[in-house]
Formats: C-alpha cells, sequence, structure tokens
C-alpha cells in the first residue's frame, strides 16, 4: 500500500516537505492521484533512498513523554532496591546483635546458676504422726 507524503515522512524520520523535495529531485519515485491530486509513494522506493525510523530514532512528543516517564520509574525503582538493601542490612545486623545477646543472657545465666545453690529445699518433714508423750 503507497503512503502518502506525511506517512512517507513519518516512516523515514523527515518532514513532508523534505520527502517532497526528493521526489522534484528525482531522488525518489512518486506517482500523482489524478483525483485527489495527493502523491503515492512505494515503500520499497522510499526505503531504497531512505532508511526506515526504529522507535528509538522516531521520537514523537508521546514517545518523549513515555521515554521520561520510564526514566522516573527506573530512579524509583532503584530508590526502593536501594530501601530493600537498607532494610535487610538493618535485619541482618538486627540478628547479630540479638544472637550475641542471646549469648551473653546465657552465660549470665550459667554464672549465676553457679553462684547459687541450685539443689532444691529438703522435703519438710511432718511431725504428725509421731506418738505423743505424755
Amino acid at each position: 500500500m503507497p503512503y502518502n507524503l506525511v506517512q512517507a515522512g513519518a516512516a523515514v524520520g523527515k518532514s513532508k516537505t523534505a520527502i517532497l523535495r526528493a521526489i522534484r529531485r528525482g531522488v525518489i519515485s512518486a506517482d500523482r492521484d489524478a483525483v485527489t491530486g495527493g502523491w503515492a509513494i512505494d515503500p520499497a522506493e522510499l526505503h531504497r533512498r531512505f532508511p526506515p525510523v526504529t522507535n528509538e530514532t522516531n521520537r514523537t512528543p508521546k514517545a518523549t513523554a513515555e521515554i521520561g516517564e520510564v526514566r522516573e520509574l527506573r530512579v524509583r525503582l532503584e530508590a526502593a532496591e536501594d530501601a530493600i538493601r537498607f532494610r535487610d542490612e538493618t535485619l541482618t545486623d538486627l540478628r547479630h546483635r540479638f544472637d550475641i545477646a542471646t549469648q551473653q543472657l546465657g552465660e549470665a545465666l550459667q554464672q549465676v546458676r553457679v553462684l547459687t545453690d541450685q539443689r532444691s529445699p529438703p522435703a519438710k518433714v511432718s511431725w504428725w504422726w509421731w506418738p505423743r508423750r505424755g
């Protein structure tokens, strides 16, 4: 399906004026539509002289806005990853401190046990069953 001037310009990243100049200079060939008077440019003929644009080279305002949004999202993602990394480092540090505190508590309890009498108290002797004197 042939391009018109606007479509041809968008396909190669040029303005419609630049495409019209190329037609008039004979760089590319095109046919005039007898009814509408518009140009009909064969895609093969257009791309023979001008390479097609990729998404990176065809920057419309919408595409530029989307690129800005993608950049902003990447910045947010990096900030979130930094926050997650900080959280993980903090958790690792707290777990390490908890392990040390648990170990120190165990050692302190061991010392308390050594310093105190841990034997169970003697059984209470009930004297009620002994015969009474007197």
